[in-house]
């Protein structure tokens, strides 16, 4: 009823007509009373005994929050000796709003420790749950640079953690630089001051990787870097992350969402900064692999030369010319004897054609003493019978020929 009251009243109020201070308290009781009971997890801090009635701090522990919880000495003995300063416990209360001083509280009804089965169970179903937003998918994760400029460094303030990073870092590359940021590792101030610092690193232009890194300790104390507020901030952010927390064995849900997982602050430094003596020696390695190479190149070059060098057209230019003009020389005398003994050939045969035509030419018949009779029209005359009397003739002798008449024909 009074909640009702005040709304009706809250817009009839004014500088005027205020409301009492009993009015609104009873207003805010009535409306925290129709809560109901609720279950509350938290961690407990400030636990105080006084006679019957125990009174306690829950934080969140995430949220820099908290609340006041009493409630009978009774319930809490129920719980067990695990209810102590720093556990985890689930809280049954009634929210209570005590009027009289204005201040809120829980009363406790029943109280649960929170155990490692438990945290456990919560944990997987949380891993499952960023595994199937690709929380952790491997192509996502982005490489380290080979040599960062400057590394950010979240960790506790003189920790192990710290000393461990910064002296391997140094001792392999001692130029390197980093920007230290010294937050809670454990506690409900972790995630916060971790998250904080995350931001301050990622938005320096400056820094080239941001590693976060604890030593090794219990469940509980390395809650803190799974919790989901944590794991989703490394992986929006801009600057690779490396996640060195604990020892090889601890695997919180920031090593799966981190672009590199160190098993420990050591071997963060070793993965994120390169070692200046091997990287020194790897340069002379490729300094002594390249001379090796140029000094092969020229030398397969002088041998390719001086091969080249030693052949006769190059080693004695002379003597091939003299081989060629003996070559020369050898064809202009075949060619010679081939047309000498052409030229002798063909002279015989001439001769002997020669021969043949005087042996059986007209002439050769006329110089044994022989004539050629032939008649007017230079028929050659053959019988007495095919000329008459007196019908001029021509005797062809061999040497000059006469003009005569037929005076007479004899019959042989």
């Amino acid at each position: 009823m009074g909640a009702p009251r005040l709304a009706d009243m809250a817009m009839e109020t004014s500088a005027e007509s205020p409301v009492p201070v009993r009015t609104v308290l009873q207003a805010v009781g009535g409306w925290i009373g129709r809560l109901g009971r609720i279950w509350v997890e938290g961690q407990i801090t400030e636990l105080n005994a006084r006679g019957g009635t125990v009174y306690l701090t829950l934080r969140d522990p995430v949220a820099n929050m908290s609340v006041r919880v009493v409630g009978p000495r009774s319930v809490f003995e129920a719980a067990g000796p695990a209810v102590t300063d720093g556990a985890r416990v689930v809280v049954h209360a009634k929210p209570d709003f005590w009027q009289t001083r204005g201040t809120f509280s829980l009363a406790a009804l029943e109280v649960k420790p929170v155990g490692i089965g438990e945290l456990l169970a919560r944990l997987e179903r949380l891993k499952q749950l960023l595994a199937n937003e690709g929380l952790f998918r491997p192509e996502r994760k982005r490489p380290l640079p080979f040599l960062p400029g400057r590394i950010g460094l979240i960790t506790g303030r003189e920790s192990d953690a710290e000393h461990d990073v910064l002296q391997n870092a140094r001792r392999r590359w001692p130029a390197v630089e980093f920007k230290v940021v010294n937050t809670a590792v454990q506690g409900q101030q972790a995630v916060p001051q971790i998250l904080e610092a995350l931001r301050e690193l990622d938005a320096d232009p400056g820094i080239d990787v941001v590693i976060i890194a604890r030593g090794g300790g219990s469940m509980e104390d390395l809650l803190p870097f799974s919790d989901e507020a944590l794991v989703r901030a490394v992986a929006a952010a801009r600057t690779p992350v490396v996640s060195a927390i604990g020892h090889e064995q601890d695997s919180p849900l920031l090593d799966l969402v981190a672009d590199l997982r160190a098993s420990t602050p050591t071997d963060a430094a070793k993965k994120t900064v390169p070692d200046v003596r091997e990287q020194l020696q790897y340069v002379r390695q490729l300094r002594d692999r390249a001379r090796r190479v140029l000094v092969g190149g020229v030398e397969r070059e002088l041998t390719w030369l001086n091969a080249v060098r030693s052949r006769p057209a190059l080693a004695d230019p002379v003597r091939e010319v003299e081989r060629q003009a003996e070559q020369v020389a050898a064809l202009r005398d075949r060619a010679r004897r081939c047309v000498s003994g052409s030229l002798d050939r063909a002279g015989d045969q001439l001769s002997h054609t020669r021969a043949r035509l005087l042996a059986l030419s007209p002439a050769a018949t006329l110089d044994r003493g022989y004539a050629i009779v032939q008649r007017a029209d230079a028929s050659v005359l053959r019988s007495a019978e095919d000329v008459a009397e007196g019908e001029p003739l021509t005797v062809r002798l061999a040497a000059g020929r006469l003009k005569v008449s037929v005076s007479e024909i004899v019959e042989p």
